[in-house]
């Protein structure tokens, strides 16, 4: 009981470590867009955002997913505390980072005349692409620093240099963004990068490694499962990405750019603001589960312990999404983005799904199953996209949202059937009566804020919402001894 009370402490902390960090990132992004917005104007935020997004593709036609990959040969190497295998897979990777971050900067670099063609539409532009090819060595450079961290579970170093790191991007940008204007995008871009590095390199330094020399066979050989996994990761991204683009596109063709806008703004909306939750708890999750894969009886346990938490934080917050989206989409835009009220509300039902299949999927991460990664998500890729296509054609903005609660009940099912077979993984039973019970408060929800007038909804909604967060409250302190913890701070105050 202890050990398995300690495992619930290690997810709820780092996630809420991570998610304070998420959180700091999108109100710095918000910050820097104002910025760039009030400074530059359009027309900068414009040239800013292609830069960004150009020299973003070619870092992920070239990084080899190792961000993400190479975090399981970092966590299996430390769970030998075997110093000596540690810091040959930290060499390796070392090794790696940079020899795709030369590449993506000579790829950019030779190609910048075409680059700045493609992007936008002359060839002025190929000097800043050049000069903007040294960011994608510092990228994947930090990166490699990030990976290592995660990989050594040194989570608080991780924070703080991501926190740090987007604070003096942010403070680097503004001077040049006002006395250089739009000739200070690139600058900025490069200065702020070669910061994240030297930060997230301080950080990294502190991990103390033995002198371990590492000849090229062993290179290769280490480096293999890192390289396979994570062109098995980049070539999915690709694949994602070209389906976000054909939706998109139909949207545009057979609908209207206005309805392009809205459906961006709205799973905006349900990708930024709830699905960091996730993007917090995978950054201690994935090493984690890495460490111990290759054990299923213990892969299972975590598995329904993370799948358990993330539905007990995410539940009461589906149900004020559920309740008050048109106030969210009020705030964060304006009254002309309403019409996507109800793609949000029931793109809500679907992170309920979400939140049981996210939790099952990476175990083909942390397994190295590159292959059975690649092939199930094409697979859901594929029903994805007939399915926007579909919900889209017959229902409009709300056909959208219905096809995203349709594509991760189908994923979960997808993921479940596949682990069960494959690792003979199941859901126990604690988790079933937890997603029962938070899923069923979602659709009251649901239901009252489309049957009910206002303000009895509100009312209606106010209560089940309250409903929910006891639930959880009560869930979660069952696992975490929330009540024995604050007695704790409090006898310490009052010893103090």
């Amino acid at each position: 009981m202890a050990d398995s009370r300690s495992s619930y402490r290690q997810i709820f902390k780092a996630t809420s470590l991570f998610g304070g960090v998420q959180v700091f990132n999108i109100i710095i992004a918000i910050i820097r867009s104002k910025i760039i917005a009030v400074l530059l104007g359009p027309t900068g935020m414009g040239i800013s955002g292609l830069f960004t997004s150009t020299t973003s593709l070619v870092g992920s036609l070239t990084n080899f997913g190792l961000g993400t990959s190479a975090v399981r040969n970092i966590s299996e190497a430390r769970e030998t505390n075997d110093k000596s295998r540690i810091s040959k897979v930290i060499t390796v990777l070392r090794r790696l980072v940079w020899i795709t971050g030369v590449l993506g900067l000579l790829l950019t670099f030779i190609l910048a005349p075409t680059l700045s063609k493609l992007t936008f539409g002359n060839e002025n532009y190929t000097i800043a692409f050049r000069w903007l090819s040294i960011t994608l060595l510092f990228n994947q450079l930090t990166s490699g620093q990030s990976v290592l961290l995660q990989g050594m579970r040194q989570l608080k170093f991780l924070a703080q240099a991501n926190l740090i790191g987007s604070a003096v991007g942010l403070l680097i940008s503004i001077p040049l963004y006002y006395f250089y204007r739009i000739d200070g995008i690139v600058p900025a871009l490069i200065i702020s990068s070669f910061a994240s590095l030297i930060i997230a390199w301080s950080f990294s330094k502190r991990i103390k490694t033995v002198p371990t020399k590492v000849n090229k066979r062993e290179t290769l050989s280490e480096g293999k499962s890192m390289l396979t996994l994570g062109f098995m990761l980049s070539l999915n991204g690709l694949i994602t990405t070209g389906v976000s683009y054909i939706i998109r596109a139909y949207i545009s063709n057979t609908g209207s750019l206005d309805d392009v806008g809205l459906y961006n703004a709205g799973f905006a909306i349900i990708g930024s603001y709830v699905g960091l939750i996730f993007t917090a708890m995978g950054t201690d999750y994935y090493p984690r589960l890495s460490g111990i894969a290759q054990d299923n009886v213990k892969a299972k346990e975590l598995m329904n312990q993370q799948a358990e938490i993330a539905l007990l934080i995410i539940g009461p917050i589906l149900c004020i999404f559920l309740i008050f989206a048109n106030w969210a989409v009020i705030l964060l835009y304006s009254t002309k983005f309403t019409p996507i009220n109800g793609m949000i509300q029931w793109s809500a039902l679907g992170m309920y799904f979400k939140a049981a299949s996210w939790s099952i999927a990476f175990i083909f991460l942390a397994k190295g199953a590159a292959n059975l990664f690649f092939w199930s998500e094409l697979m859901a890729n594929v029903y994805v996209l007939l399915l926007n296509m579909a919900g889209y054609h017959f229902l409009g903005l709300n056909g959208l949202g219905i096809s995203f609660m349709l594509g991760y009940f189908l994923y979960l099912i997808q993921v479940y059937i596949i682990t069960r077979k494959k690792y003979g993984f199941s859901f126990n039973r604690l988790f079933f009566n937890l997603f029962f019970i938070q899923f069923l408060l979602g659709l009251g929800c649901f239901f009252i804020i489309f049957f009910v007038p206002t303000p009895w909804a509100y009312l209606g909604g106010t209560l089940l919402i309250g409903i929910s967060a006891f639930h959880s409250f009560v869930e979660l302190n069952k696992r975490l001894d929330i009540k024995g913890a604050i007695i704790k701070i409090k006898k310490k105050k009052e010893n103090g």
